[in-house]
């Protein structure tokens, strides 16, 4: 198994920067994609440092949520069903996991890979086909790998909404407002952060206060919109090689795209370079509220992370379970 010292240490080493695929193809580490460098020690290492107080946190939106979601995405559907009458419950669950907090897995975006003989060619992460991920004998890439171990390891908060608020920046979750990565930087900076190799990133942008705030027929006009607006990192070259050198093993916020959308830049675009490229899970839309006010009060910004995706081989999104 790949460990971090196998990585190239800097983006300016990697050959293509966009595409790291050095795990053999249909294989677990290839499903893996970054979650490799989540070794036993750094695990370990996480635990040891950061279970200090015992305080536990839950970074699970309600499931209802977004709703109506956008993008045409069915809503959700709970029913409770009597299995025995009068004597006990079952319940059904019919959700689409991008409508809340969720885990965007390899099978989710691809991204262009173009050949002399074929320009629009497009897959997703190690090379895979959208023919493979819709084969249903096919594991290749499916969120199942994830599940096999969990997500667990170091956690690092960057508080971007406290740091905008405090200097009367106004912003909106649902609105085109580029996170720069100078800020990230300064608050990493203000709050004594040194990120170290295999952190789990997570960016505070506010969504969840946003949509919380909306009025009702506001909800339902976002979820009309054929081309929705959202908070989100900057793309650019920078935040890559901040990404790449950091060895970020998974990256999430409370935003629903993670990074701005509609792509200010999209030669740099994230999903592009994260998902299809260099295997790095990207979370979205957690409940990050407790988690900022909890460290605020604790004083510290780094905290252990266990996260159980769901047991789906050919998964393409997960909640978080977290």
């Amino acid at each position: 198994m790949a460990r971090i010292q196998d990585l190239p240490e800097k983006y300016d080493d990697l050959a293509d920067k966009r595409r790291y695929w050095p795990a053999v193809p249909g294989s677990r580490d290839e499903g893996l994609g970054m979650l490799r460098i989540l070794t036993p020690d750094v695990v370990a290492n996480a635990a040891q440092t950061q279970i200090v107080t015992g305080e536990r946190v839950c970074l699970n939106w309600d499931i209802k949520k977004l709703n109506p979601p956008g993008f045409g995405r069915k809503p959700f559907e709970h029913r409770i069903k009597w299995l025995v009458h009068d004597v006990c419950f079952d319940d059904e669950y019919h959700f689409n996991p991008q409508q809340s907090s969720q885990w965007d897995g390899f099978r989710h975006h691809n991204a262009p890979a173009p050949t002399p003989e074929d320009k629009d060619r497009r897959v997703f992460y190690g090379g895979t086909t959208a023919d493979e991920i819709q084969d249903t004998s096919s594991q290749r890439i499916g969120i199942g790998y994830w599940a096999q171990k969990g997500i667990a390891g170091r956690g690092v908060l960057i508080d971007y909404l406290s740091w905008a608020e405090k200097r009367g920046i106004h912003v909106d979750g649902l609105s085109r407002h580029e996170v720069p990565l100078d800020a990230v930087l300064e608050i990493a900076a203000e709050c004594n952060i040194e990120f170290q190799p295999g952190d789990i990133f997570f960016l505070r942008v506010g969504l969840t206060k946003t949509w919380d705030a909306m009025p009702e027929a506001q909800r339902q006009t976002y979820s009309q919109q054929e081309m929705p607006t959202h908070a989100g990192l900057e793309q650019s070259e920078r935040v890559l090689r901040f990404m790449w050198d950091n060895h970020f093993a998974a990256v999430a916020s409370d935003a629903v795209s993670f990074e701005v959308f509609p792509a200010i830049n999209p030669e740099y675009d994230l999903h592009h370079h994260l998902l299809a490229g260099w295997g790095v899970p990207i979370g979205e839309m957690f409940d990050l509220e407790e988690l900022a006010e909890t460290c605020r009060r604790l004083g510290r910004w780094t905290f252990f992370v266990s996260s159980s995706p769901l047991n789906c081989a050919q998964g393409v999104s997960s909640p978080p379970n977290l």
